[in-house]
């Protein structure tokens, strides 16, 4: 079995004079499996594009392919001032930008370049947005099958698990990765 890699996409960025305000990013919300067009149909318009991708390994008629995929699935993140956003909006691909309380919102200052930033150190992969309270199952390590609910504390992600007959909980320090959400 061979292994094919995906050709890489190539998304260029838009510079800023010095001077210029930088405009926010916000992340556009697309169509499924449309980002990586989004993207560089976007980046033709002159509009600062961001796209996270990861790489996997699918097995397709019995060969085992490398591809890229969207670290952030139905997302892509743009850079654009607020008068801009019609430039975005018009791609047939774009559903909408995220917004809050009827407003486009922007991301934190600077989210996007730390982003960028630990992707050039590290890879990353899709991971299940873990809520405190969520009900969550350990995959793996000694506690494997136990359930319970997620508990962060001091940043580490904690699982309670109760034993409602005794009506008494413990807790455990857990690495998030080795968590997966029950229905």
């Amino acid at each position: 079995m061979s292994l094919t890699q995906a050709k890489p996409c190539s998304i260029p960025n838009v510079d800023f004079a010095p001077g210029d305000e930088v405009p926010p990013w916000y992340a556009a919300y697309t169509l499924p499996r449309h980002e990586k067009v989004v993207a560089q149909q976007l980046a033709l318009r002159q509009v600062e594009t961001f796209l996270p991708l990861y790489i996997s390994a699918r097995q397709w008629a019995g060969r085992r392919v490398l591809v890229q995929l969207p670290l952030f699935p139905g997302y892509v993140f743009v850079r654009v001032s607020l008068s801009e956003c019609i430039r975005v909006l018009e791609h047939q691909s774009v559903l909408r930008l995220v917004t809050f309380g009827g407003k486009p919102a922007p991301l934190p200052d600077g989210q996007i370049e730390r982003l960028r930033a630990a992707l050039e150190v590290g890879t990353a992969e899709p991971f299940p947005f873990l809520l405190p309270g969520k009900r969550i199952r350990v995959k793996s390590g000694p506690v494997a099958g136990l359930e319970g609910k997620i508990l962060r504390r001091k940043g580490r992600m904690r699982l309670v698990v109760s034993v409602e007959a005794i009506q008494r909980s413990i807790i455990f320090d857990l690495d998030a990765s080795d968590l997966e959400l029950t229905n």
